[in-house]
């Protein structure tokens, strides 16, 4: 059983979508604009999101980057759109499936439990620490010399993202890939940017660095101080 936010404006669709999952032994919410849809998924963090595009105040796909930019629950588009070059983009910029309507109720319930079966094989095993850092993707906190540092969403997953891989230089691209799930690249400042606040928050600076450490031309890493 999984608790399925339902972002969807139609009333009819919202309805039988309740109906059918509900009979399959999902909890479910609803949505009918986008904004409700975010205030939902951060008041009550549910395991998976149905998410229509066509919204009445603002279109899904700008929803998905929202939702991206705080959370890593599984989204699933359900939409009428069925243009092959939409599709790939949505699932590019982060959707875990697409789903084009009409569909069979059981063909849902089955990209459900296909999605949270990849959630949860992803799931960390523990805290990963380096030096005085210490990430834990479990309850979402980051600790530097036992204090709790103040993260973003995007910080803290850039943060555990090179807290798993110790002194290892990892590359801006592979960055946008994993952290801001752009595969085919994007805008090079945006990982700039966020190093540049996870350095104000380590108490360092690029030109006097204690973790993480540029290489020009490559990328960055993050190493304990020696």
């Amino acid at each position: 059983m999984a608790d399925v936010l339902i972002v969807e404006d139609d009333a009819t669709i919202r309805t039988a979508l309740v109906r059918a999952l509900t009979a399959r032994q999902h909890s479910t919410m609803t949505a009918p604009t986008a904004m409700e849809g975010l205030q939902s998924l951060v008041e009550h963090r549910p395991d998976v999101v149905l998410l229509d595009l066509g919204l009445p105040d603002l279109d899904g796909a700008s929803l998905l980057a929202m939702i991206r930019a705080v959370s890593d629950v599984p989204v699933i588009v359900v939409s009428a759109r069925d243009e092959g070059a939409e599709i790939v983009a949505l699932l590019n910029a982060g959707a875990d499936d697409y789903l084009v309507k009409p569909f069979a109720a059981d063909q849902l319930d089955a990209r459900i439990r296909a999605v949270l079966r990849r959630a949860e094989s992803a799931e960390v095993s523990g805290p990963v620490t380096v030096g005085g850092i210490v990430v834990d993707a479990r309850a979402r906190t980051a600790l530097l010399d036992g204090v709790p540092l103040d993260l973003s969403p995007k910080e803290f997953d850039l943060l555990y993202y090179l807290a798993e891989r110790p002194g290892e230089v990892v590359g801006k691209r592979e960055l946008l890939a994993k952290v801001w799930n752009q595969p085919y690249g994007g805008a090079d400042k945006t990982v700039d940017v966020h190093l540049s606040w996870l350095r104000r928050k380590l108490g360092e600076s690029a030109d006097a660095p204690r973790y993480l450490h540029r290489v020009r031309g490559v990328g960055v890493k993050l190493a304990p101080p020696p």
